[in-house]
């Protein structure tokens, strides 16, 4: 018997803070666009953390990046995870996780997330394993000191990256 899809469209959300947005996370919003009818990016404001770039700058970076997958939206948002969710009407959350130190610290949040709003899905997902190396904060680290990360984000994260050191690597 055939499976008959549901009559209203499977939406996920994948956040982060995305400073800066890798092609790592590229991989994971490719997979989950694939997986959904639609996936919404949320950006976080990420109180918590002094980000290089600002809230504007990443989502414009992330949009740049995902303009050509059918079916993403890109987002800012603040707040709590699952509060986000259900007003997108999202039925899962996508999560992308490297290594073990990731799903760990990943099990732990979406158990925290099924007690917020049990009827949210977590999905976690590897990138391509070439891939799985690449960290917003070692990509920033690299960047910093001068390094190539031509490999590791897109070609405008890249110039946004060596424009936002500049000044440190002339001094």
């Amino acid at each position: 018997m055939p499976i008959t899809p549901p009559p209203f469209p499977r939406i996920a959300v994948y956040s982060g803070t995305f400073d800066p947005f890798t092609r790592g996370h590229d991989d994971v919003v490719r997979r989950a666009a694939g997986l959904f009818d639609q996936l919404v990016i949320a950006v976080a404001v990420a109180h918590h953390k002094k980000t290089l770039f600002s809230l504007d700058e990443r989502v414009e970076q992330v949009r740049a990046a995902t303009e050509n997958i059918a079916g993403v939206t890109v987002l800012s948002f603040d707040g709590l995870i699952m509060d986000f969710c259900a007003a997108q009407s999202a039925c899962a959350v996508v999560r992308g996780i490297r290594n073990l130190t990731d799903f760990d610290y990943e099990a732990q949040m979406a158990a925290m997330n099924r007690k917020l709003r049990p009827q949210v899905e977590t999905v976690f997902l590897l990138p391509d394993a070439p891939l799985q190396c690449i960290s917003s904060t070692l990509v920033r680290e690299i960047s910093k000191l001068g390094g190539d990360v031509g490999q590791m984000v897109s070609p405008a994260v890249a110039g946004a990256l060596e424009a936002a050191h500049r000044p440190r690597l002339q001094a």
